[in-house]
């Protein structure tokens, strides 16, 4: 009842209110300049606001401005930041002072470390905790072995008409970028001729690709060709579910894929998976403009931040609907 009478009365608040039930005022005092949905604007050299605290009637003036106030952001130059910070923590309110940098590094937080009397910036973390990342790998071993047991007979078939067609090698290994940015080699049945394999992946493979041989191209459109990958799962390399992982020279257009969005190596942050958010929903296949990668890694990231153990779940159903695709050259 209590927690029901909270939410109710939030909801009045809001509706009385608006959109913010806090007083915001945001002060401009220089670039960069920006608007705050509602909130109050002042303009600083307009009102004569200062962060001088040599000055008690600048000092004054302020205290006048953010009375009644619930919170104050600045917008200031860098070199007016450290002044407006000292000026707001004297002024009894919640203050803020834009910082544009730590949005384009990302920042996630401020730590103070006493023991070496500095601050630092918090800028990445770990996706996922340690019980996280227990169900996660528990459900990747328990399934990976379930459908081994399923697909040995399919892989033997599959080996020994590799091994007919040209008495090459059944398995091709291809060194893949996976967790941490760390280089493990993948294992995938071979559907290409012996002498026309791509090690660095710079040429992704195309409708009518005149290196895949024609029990290859059965293996690429029924995705049996990436059925050894489950030991990769099975040794830690990989997980069922996460961003599939890239050979090292993968081109998107004429660019390495690192090369065309600068966020591209956060994807890495998790084990590279089977199967992934962009896979089911249609993100596959060859990359010949940059557009396709960056249409992909945007679930891919999507998926870190939002991982949870159902959400997997849910990816390894849907992928059994996408098997047969039309991009499985």
């Amino acid at each position: 009842m209590f927690i029901g009478s909270r939410r109710a009365a939030g909801g009045i608040i809001r509706h009385r209110l608006g959109g913010n039930p806090l007083n915001v005022l945001v002060i401009g005092d220089g670039e960069p300049a920006f608007s705050l949905p509602d909130s109050f604007f002042v303009n600083a050299r307009e009102r004569g606001l200062r962060p001088a605290l040599d000055d008690p009637h600048a000092l004054d003036l302020l205290a006048r401005h953010v009375r009644n106030m619930d919170q104050v952001i600045v917008s200031c130059p860098p070199e007016r930041r450290l002044e407006w910070a000292n000026v707001l923590k004297g002024a009894g309110v919640h203050g803020e002072v834009l910082f544009e940098f730590m949005r384009e590094i990302g920042a996630l937080g401020v730590i103070q470390r006493a023991e070496i009397n500095t601050t630092t910036l918090l800028v990445s973390a770990g996706p996922l905790g340690l019980r996280a990342r227990a169900a996660k790998r528990l459900l990747d071993v328990s399934v990976s072995v379930a459908a081994l047991i399923v697909a040995l007979p399919i892989l033997a078939i599959a080996a020994a008409a590799i091994k007919v067609e040209d008495g090459g090698p059944i398995l091709f290994r291809q060194n893949r970028v996976g967790r941490r940015n760390q280089l493990f080699s993948i294992y995938k049945l071979r559907t290409m001729k012996v002498d026309r394999a791509d090690g660095d992946g710079r040429r992704s493979a195309s409708k009518d690709d005149d290196r895949v041989t024609r029990v290859g191209r059965w293996l690429r459109r029924t995705s049996i060709d990436e059925l050894p990958q489950l030991f990769n799962v099975l040794r830690g390399d990989m997980s069922l579910v996460g961003p599939r992982p890239h050979a090292t020279g993968s081109l998107a257009g004429e660019k390495l894929f690192w090369e065309v969005d600068q966020r591209y190596c956060q994807r890495h942050s998790l084990r590279p998976g089977l199967t992934g958010l962009a896979q089911i929903r249609g993100f596959r296949g060859a990359t010949d403009h940059e557009d396709d990668l960056t249409s992909r890694l945007q679930p891919d990231l999507e998926y870190i931040n939002g991982w949870t153990i159902l959400r997997d779940v849910r990816i390894l159903l849907a992928t059994a609907m996408v098997l047969l695709h039309d991009r499985a050259f």
